[in-house]
């Protein structure tokens, strides 16, 4: 049976070794950390996969920033996302992913930016950034950068570039 729930404080290195299976290095559990020591962490959003006991998945989302020349409007990020190898294919991040947007949503969230597999992340409801006015002040391959509303026509109003905090520039 999966369980979907917050992230426990004593799970953080269990959820560093899901990240460092999942992606084959350092980086996205360097990432989760940097986040979680920063302001801009949100436990509510940090959020685990748990099958028969077993913490297998984990997914963060983070507040990110959209400037429009003087303003800036507030989103969030979905990174990482990584389910232990043994454990993929079976619709373990599906089902994260759908719980962490219904946590998004409760918390009265309006946009997810994410960069991540143009194949994958649709079926969501994900979309081109691009089409919505969005970039980036970094290159990523068009398609592989994509925005969710939360709130239908969100994006109507928001314009801009997307600027991730410092916690995002992780090198190992």
């Amino acid at each position: 049976m999966l369980k979907i729930r917050h992230e426990k404080s004593e799970e953080r290195e269990i959820v560093a070794q899901i990240n460092r299976q999942a992606f084959g290095d350092e980086t996205e559990s360097t990432l989760v950390a940097s986040i979680r020591e920063s302001e801009h962490f949100i436990p509510q959003l940090s959020l685990v996969a748990e099958r028969d006991g077993r913490v297998v998945g984990h997914i963060l989302f983070s507040p990110i920033s959209i400037q429009q020349s003087d303003v800036t409007h507030p989103a969030l990020a979905l990174a990482p996302m990584a389910v232990l190898p043994d454990f993929q294919r079976r619709g373990i991040g599906a089902a994260l992913i759908r719980r962490g947007l219904e946590e998004c949503k409760r918390l009265k969230q309006q946009v997810v930016v994410l960069i991540g597999h143009p194949e994958y992340y649709p079926r969501f409801g994900f979309k081109p950034a691009r089409e919505y006015g969005l970039s980036l002040d970094f290159d990523v391959p068009g398609e592989a950068f994509m925005v969710l509303e939360l709130e239908k026509g969100a994006l109507k109003k928001i314009g801009g570039v997307v600027k991730y905090p410092p916690a995002f520039n992780t090198e190992t």
